[in-house]
């Protein structure tokens, strides 16, 4: 055989591996455990730039990161439990992000039996639940989320699909209107450029959710989000509280250290669509190629940030060595 049909037969072999690997990965999640530790409690009062530490009080200061694979096809589960005795009164946060209609199961039992077999103290959500396009419908993110009230509370900030829905009625109606209102009524909170005190045993945190501009997600543009941009559509970072700070896209990490962050969590990238294992993912939604967040947890200068690597996919339904995943933080 000469040399060129083998160079075609081994690009036609990876390229079916890759595509049989992404059916699989796109009709599966993984529950993905991350522990920024918190420790050295100060007195109350104690502020951050008067604490050692600098983060009044609580520091992440390790962080470890535990995968449990759940493999769901054809409504079928296959779990493989976590048996950690000594973490049993530790607060549980579960982050959701970038669902985009995506359903397991029907109406999404199966991911809702995994949140509450987690048993939460909160809920959180990155943004982009649904698909921000003309004449879809958001009833099925409507429906899974309307029931997660029920396991904990929920407080969810928008991503780009939501806030393209928002921006643009007159292009999409009243859709966004109509999510928020029901969403709402089943006791989600929102937080659009807004904060929310939250006490779990042992620690008092400050949620906040920042709305970034769609301009800011734009193809082929360069928009920069500095500090001082954040301050003003969010206002300052709480200093004598642990501050979550809820950005859909991580492209402004540094921006979001500099306000003060303790905890940023960020979605969007789907985790870059394919993965290298061991290293990253490999484009985003912007064509930035190997971004330094993409799915994992990093520490840097005392701030823990944690990119999801999403629930769903739309448009492109492609996941290469990148399975969807809910997070479960661990406090």
């Amino acid at each position: 055989m000469k040399w060129w049909k083998k160079w075609i037969l081994s690009g036609v072999g990876m390229l079916s591996l890759g595509l049989g690997e992404s059916m699989r990965e796109c009709r599966r999640f993984r529950v993905t455990h991350y522990d920024p530790k918190i420790t050295k409690k100060h007195p109350p009062g104690a502020s951050r730039n008067s604490c050692p530490c600098g983060t009044g009080g609580l520091r992440p200061v390790k962080y470890t990161q535990r995968a449990s694979y759940n493999s769901y096809s054809c409504g079928t589960s296959r779990v493989h439990p976590i048996s950690e005795p000594n973490r049993q009164n530790e607060n549980r946060i579960v982050f959701l992000s970038d669902l985009h209609n995506r359903v397991y199961g029907s109406q999404n039992d199966i991911l809702l039996k995994e949140i509450r077999q987690v048993n939460p103290q909160l809920i959180l959500i990155g943004g982009d639940m649904l698909i921000g396009k003309k004449n879809v419908s958001p009833e099925l993110a409507l429906q899974f989320i309307r029931r997660l009230p029920e396991i904990a509370p929920v407080y969810y900030a928008l991503g780009n699909h939501e806030q393209r829905l928002k921006s643009s009625i007159e292009k999409y109606g009243d859709v966004m209107y109509y999510y928020k209102k029901k969403l709402a009524a089943a006791g989600v909170h929102f937080l659009e450029n807004e904060s929310a005190d939250v006490s779990l045993p042992g620690i008092n945190l400050r949620i906040t959710g920042l709305a970034l501009p769609l301009d800011s997600y734009e193809k082929r543009k360069r928009i920069t989000v500095t500090c001082r941009d954040i301050r003003k559509m969010a206002g300052p970072a709480d200093k004598t509280r642990y501050q979550i700070l809820l950005a859909h896209n991580p492209a402004f990490v540094p921006a979001y250290q500099e306000w003060g962050a303790d905890l940023v969590l960020c979605g969007h990238l789907h985790g870059g669509v394919l993965r290298i294992p061991g290293w990253r993912g490999v484009v985003t939604p912007q064509a930035t190629f190997f971004p330094k967040y993409s799915g994992e947890m990093t520490v840097e200068d005392n701030t823990a940030v944690i990119v999801s690597k999403g629930l769903g996919t739309h448009t492109v339904n492609l996941r290469v060595f990148n399975p969807a995943e809910v997070i479960v933080i661990h406090l």
